[in-house]
């Protein structure tokens, strides 16, 4: 039998997913690890500003950006955004929001001529995920998502922030 369920309330998530612990003897379950939207709104409302900002730069260069360019961009510095980008697909997974398994969106291009010397190229997003993050971003500027993101990833535009009190130990910090 395959089941595909989508738009379930996070209720019936976790009695499904409690019913299905239950019988995992018998089950083969496959999950999908794909981005959608939704996951891709959830996951940039839980960046950092600079992270948010970052991903931005990428999306809007079609999935492939110069890391020398990124440099540029945050005045040398990527060890900020590219940590909270590294640290956001695993809290989601320990929050539930996406399956174990799923991989980073966004992921560095290292040169090949210095396989000790692992400087980045570029970093980048597969041609899918940068359209389904382009739609999580044109969603975040219509504003359905909640509370305030900063400006600044936005070329001046005030978006939303999603609650993250869940994902920090309700401490009000992001990665």
């Amino acid at each position: 039998m395959k089941i595909t369920i989508e738009g379930a309330s996070e209720e019936f998530e976790r009695r499904l997913l409690a019913l299905i612990a239950d019988h995992r003897h018998e089950l083969t379950l496959a999950v999908g690890t794909e981005w959608d939207v939704e996951r891709a709104v959830r996951y940039l409302t839980t960046l950092s500003d600079n992270a948010l900002r970052f991903a931005r730069l990428i999306v809007d260069a079609d999935g492939h950006k110069a890391a020398e360019e990124l440099r540029t961009a945050f005045h040398g510095e990527l060890r900020g955004p590219t940590i909270a980008l590294s640290r956001a697909v695993p809290r989601g997974v320990r929050m539930g929001w996406w399956p174990e398994g799923t991989a980073a969106p966004i992921t560095p291009l290292y040169d090949p001529a210095h396989p000790s010397w692992q400087k980045v190229l570029a970093y980048t997003m597969t041609a899918e995920n940068t359209e389904v993050f382009r739609a999580a971003f044109a969603q975040l500027l219509d504003g359905s998502a909640r509370q305030h993101l900063s400006a600044e990833a936005f070329g001046g535009h005030t978006v939303p922030r999603a609650d993250l009190d869940a994902a920090d130990g309700g401490q009000g910090k992001r990665s």
